[in-house]
């Protein structure tokens, strides 16, 4: 109410929460990212979300053009997103999205993150946007067909389809209009590229490799980056990453690339996710070339371990590749004399 909701919203969206056991099982246990780059790119973008891709890009062409008019954002990057977060609307999560929040509200571990999502459910019950005993969503609260949380569609939803209501569960104009609304708000660049695959030469500096280092895209090309498909734009910053290793495909990520880390913070499920829309855009399959095996859970542990005992910061020992260990990896490579790739592997392991 201190928001300036009515109490009659407030009585109406809470009078039959109660706990989900489930939800907050859901939450202590977090699936995380352990496939590589190839694999859950392979995994994810299937000949079927590709041809569904296309032909949703055509049956709703009108709401695609309107939202790249108006929030600069183009089409595979929201079909991308689409396909992977509910299958064009398919799976959006059975769990009861008001007892969800609730639930994680009142729950000790991250409440302050989840008050906020609850107010906006609220919200939305008070404009006839959330029916508190049937709408349904993920664990976490997101809905609708490309999953966002209660405050972000309040914030941004956009009724597409003119019936006065912002709808992201049915409503495929409004998903992917306030999707798009969205994406904007994170920093969305109009006009610009977000991921090119390229190719590398051997002579590479590979240390020069990761989101840490940014050079204009004509630079790359002085260091003998080449396109695979289109043209590298010039102008723009980009960063060289290799999700496997100097032996795996080549990406350049330009500014739009962090709108991705900001939907996800996964850098495998980013990667995919970018480049997926590439695909859409037109791109060619990537060349996944011939990368050294990486780590089992248990090998990555010990090496998470072992770099920590020498002194590096790769945050959890968890087995689990994230920022903080391709960092740490690519700096005891340097230091091995190793190609400082930031892509561990069980012959660094055995160097430690």
């Amino acid at each position: 109410m201190a928001k300036g909701l009515s109490a009659n919203a407030a009585d109406k969206a809470l009078a039959n929460a109660q706990i989900d056991q489930t939800v907050l099982a859901r939450d202590r246990s977090q699936s995380v990212f352990r496939l590589t780059f190839l694999d859950f790119s392979k995994k994810v973008i299937s000949s079927y979300r590709m041809q569904n891709g296309a032909a949703n890009m055509r049956k709703h062409a009108a709401i695609f053009q309107r939202a790249e008019r108006e929030f600069g954002v183009p089409a595979p990057v929201i079909t991308a997103f689409w396909a992977l977060e509910t299958d064009f609307g398919a799976v959006q999560g059975d769990f009861n999205t008001v007892n969800a929040l609730a639930t994680l509200s009142h729950d000790c571990r991250r409440p302050a993150l989840f008050r906020p999502q609850l107010i906006g459910a609220i919200a939305m019950v008070q404009k006839g946007d959330l029916d508190p005993a049937r709408t349904t969503g993920a664990w976490a609260g997101e809905i609708g067909q490309v999953q966002m949380l209660p405050q972000d569609i309040m914030l941004y939803g956009q009724d597409g389809d003119g019936d006065g209501h912002v709808n992201v569960k049915t409503s495929a104009p409004d998903a992917l209009l306030t999707g798009a609304a969205f994406i904007q708000s994170l920093g969305w660049r109009r006009g610009e590229p977000w991921l090119q695959e390229v190719t590398v030469p051997s002579s590479l500096n590979w240390a020069d490799a990761g989101l840490h280092v940014s050079r204009s895209g004509s630079e790359w090309q002085r260091l003998g980056v080449q396109p695979r498909w289109g043209e590298i734009s010039p102008e723009l910053p980009a960063s060289l990453i290799l999700p496997q290793g100097r032996k795996g495909p080549a990406f350049l990520a330009y500014p739009n690339y962090a709108v991705y880390l900001k939907w996800n913070q996964s850098f495998v499920y980013t990667t995919s996710a970018a480049y997926f829309a590439t695909r859409l855009a037109g791109a060619p399959v990537y060349a996944q070339g011939n990368p050294d095996p990486g780590l089992s859970q248990d090998q990555m542990k010990q090496l998470q371990q072992k770099l920590a005992d020498r002194g590096y910061d790769v945050g959890k020992v968890d087995g689990i590749l994230g920022a903080q260990t391709r960092a740490a990896v690519r700096q005891v490579q340097q230091q091995l004399g190793m190609p400082a790739d930031a892509w561990p592997t069980p012959d660094l392991l055995a160097r430690l």
